[in-house]
């Protein structure tokens, strides 16, 4: 096992050695990242989740009416002592169950003693996740469950629910700890642990990006639109898109007497993308290899909706939240987007199984298939989003549609996969650019931020050369 993990990576680095100097990262992303520390509690993995089961209100809650009496149709816990943790969510057992009503939470900063207002949880959290009849979306591990909200590094929590009806059963607080930050990306940070070597997970993690960045580096460096447009060669089957997507040109008069250069592709310059490694994700927690669909006909922005109350330092931590609730509470095979990118406009390499590849994610329900998703870290129903956050969707969105010859500006048909909108089966006419409220019924990508995706459609063109 070990000669054969050896020889894989032994491979892979050859392959790096061969590319052209411009694709490959600078040096000090070659050196080999650490590992998160581990921190106290039962699991011995870098962060960890405490699972609490909400239980009916009695007087030491006050629940949403003002009273402190009993309320069948309301659950919570009361102020309580627990183990470090920044980020919160509910789940409960039944998948298919939604919760109709109002969770709201307040969290007492570590060693601070003050308490937070009630802040409220977003419950509407089904139209993310797999596809229905997918191998994910039929698995049993899956749960029931509201959009996670990141609340900075806490130590007590108090939480009610209550139910427009009657509430899904097994109704349980998650908290959960991102643990610490890999070494190196945020200077006085906890320190972090170095291994002995990558496990196998990290192994194909990180080997599925040799194309476009050394074995181990924690970002993918940006490239210029002309040697982007270079590396477009080693993408065979994304150049044949390309070139089919190009309108036909009527042929010269008379043959030229020297063969044409091929025409350039519409790809916009490739951004610098932080790797898994790079945030500090754990690969031990998703499962094993990756599952890809055919082709990227759209890209669908979304909004964590976690909250605004965050720093871009924090970003990693707020992913590595995010990709344990996803995996270890909600019961998904690995983070549900395929990218991720903070207020500053920083890129985040999501769903593992390389950047460049048509990785099939879990973040639009009916429409995983053909396209891949995109989410602003906060919530954007009510704030304006960062003129970084557009510019990043924008340089991102160019280069990977245009890997397969799509115009930002343009639509594409997709099958629906089943969804409150649109029918299992239904062929539906979507921009190349949608938010997802265009394939479910659904507030995200926020009102605030949807608005602003013609802009960002016309300045992916405008990156492409379309413009």
């Amino acid at each position: 096992m070990r000669a054969s993990l050896a020889s894989s990576i032994a491979v892979t680095c050859a392959a790096v050695l061969a590319l052209p100097v411009s694709l490959v990262a600078p040096a000090a992303a070659t050196a080999p990242p650490a590992v998160a520390a581990l921190p106290p509690g039962p699991e011995q993995l870098p962060g960890s989740t405490q699972s609490l089961p909400l239980e009916a209100l009695d007087g030491s809650v006050r629940g949403f009416g003002g009273g402190t009496g009993a309320d069948p149709g309301e659950r919570g816990l009361a102020r309580r002592d627990v183990r470090p943790f920044s980020l919160v969510g509910v789940v409960w057992d039944d998948p298919a169950a939604a919760l109709h009503g109002t969770v709201q939470v307040r969290t007492r900063a570590t060693g601070g003693g003050t308490w937070s207002e009630w802040q409220d949880v977003e419950t509407h959290n089904d139209e993310h996740g797999a596809d229905p009849e997918t191998a994910e979306g039929a698995a049993r591990a899956l749960k029931g469950s509201t959009a996670p909200l990141w609340v900075g590094d806490s130590d007590g929590v108090e939480i009610r629910v209550q139910g427009e009806g009657q509430l899904p059963d097994g109704l349980r607080l998650e908290l959960v700890d991102p643990g610490a930050e890999p070494a190196g990306t945020a200077p006085g940070t906890r320190a972090a642990a170095v291994p002995a070597g990558p496990t196998a997970a990290e192994a194909a993690a990180s080997a599925v990006n040799s194309q476009l960045a050394p074995y181990g580096a924690a970002w993918i460096p940006a490239l210029s639109k002309e040697e982007t447009e270079v590396s477009f060669r080693h993408f065979p089957e994304a150049a044949k898109a390309a070139q089919a997507a190009r309108p036909p040109q009527a042929a010269p008069a008379k043959a030229a007497p020297v063969a044409a250069a091929a025409a350039k592709p519409y790809i916009g310059p490739r951004p610098k993308i932080i790797t898994r490694k790079g945030w500090g994700a754990d690969e031990k927690l998703r499962e094993k290899g990756f599952v890809y669909t055919k082709s990227i006909k759209a890209a669908f922005v979304h909004h964590t909706a976690t909250g605004n109350n965050y720093t871009c330092r924090q970003a990693p931590s707020v992913l590595r939240g995010i990709y344990r609730y996803h995996v270890k509470s909600s019961g998904w095979r690995d983070f549900g987007y395929n990218f991720a990118v903070d207020k500053c406009g920083n890129i985040y390499e999501g769903r593992a199984g390389g950047v460049a590849k048509p990785v099939l994610g879990a973040h639009t329900l009916g429409f995983n298939t053909n396209s891949m998703g995109v989410a602003v870290i906060g919530t954007y129903s009510k704030s304006n989003p960062p003129a970084a956050v557009l510019t990043a969707v924008a340089k991102l969105t160019a280069w990977k549609l245009g890997l397969h010859g799509v115009n930002p500006k343009g639509t594409t048909t997709l099958t629906s996969g089943g969804g409150n909108l649109y029918k299992k089966g239904t062929k539906v006419k979507l921009r190349t650019i949608s938010g997802h409220r265009d394939g479910f019924a659904t507030e995200c990508p926020g009102a605030r931020l949807y608005g602003k995706l013609a802009t960002a459609r016309t300045t992916s063109a405008k990156y492409q050369g379309r413009l």
